[in-house]
């Protein structure tokens, strides 16, 4: 496979394409920091370096042609204001999806968070967090040529990966290691078994293959 991920050194994404080189697929990692290439590179990722706050839709579907599947993994990050809350965590994801759309490629999957809601009140920036990613959640579901799942992490923490989780519509909050983020992720970008799905996922009692077979109904 060729997976074309957004936010292409982020904590998730670096264990993501890490993962998905190891097993073969061809991987790209779209990156606003050219100084970041070589970090993508050491793990045989494509660095793409193209800003997704300034690109244009016809850029962004350029680098996802002829992939046959895109990630969105990119995030404004927790030292950032409302505003990049707006144009990464918002208008990059719907700038992603729209490109994906352009492009021809079909399976999508969106890295959330747990309570995004497009209806989330408050003004302090992690409400205004909540509601970004919530509303471009939303916008996603609505793009039916789209082959997409939303996946929505609890507390994130940089313990080792134990490879056991919960993953279902709704779990619960809890704390989830990145590394088991990331194997989840390389599970479902894998195929469209769970196209349709927004999945809440936290450290639990089932093996991640497991885990995601059975929320496919499989």
């Amino acid at each position: 496979m060729r997976i074309v991920i957004a936010g292409g050194h982020g904590q998730i994404a670096l264990r993501l394409e890490q993962l998905l080189a190891a097993r073969g697929d061809e991987v790209a990692g779209i990156i606003r920091n050219p100084e970041q290439a070589d970090a993508l590179q050491q793990l045989g990722v494509e660095p793409v370096v193209l800003d997704l706050e300034s690109a244009s839709v016809a850029d962004v579907a350029e680098q996802l042609r002829g992939a046959d599947a895109a990630v969105f993994a990119a995030g404004a990050g927790p030292g950032s204001g409302a505003a990049r809350k707006e144009t990464v965590d918002k208008a990059a994801a719907i700038l992603f999806a729209d490109a994906a759309v352009r492009a021809g490629v079909r399976r999508f999957v969106v890295v959330s968070s747990m309570g995004a809601d497009p209806t989330h009140q408050g003004d302090e920036i992690f409400d205004v967090y909540q509601r970004a990613k919530g509303e471009a959640d939303a916008y996603v579901r609505g793009l039916g040529s789209l082959e997409w799942t939303i996946l929505r992490p609890g507390m994130l923490t940089d313990d080792a990966g134990t490879g056991l989780v919960r993953l279902e519509a709704h779990t619960g909050r809890g704390p989830i290691p990145r590394a088991d983020v990331a194997a989840v992720l390389a599970e479902l970008v894998e195929g469209s078994s769970t196209a349709g799905l927004t999945l809440e996922l936290i450290s639990g009692p089932v093996p991640i293959p497991v885990a995601v077979k059975a929320v496919a109904g499989e």
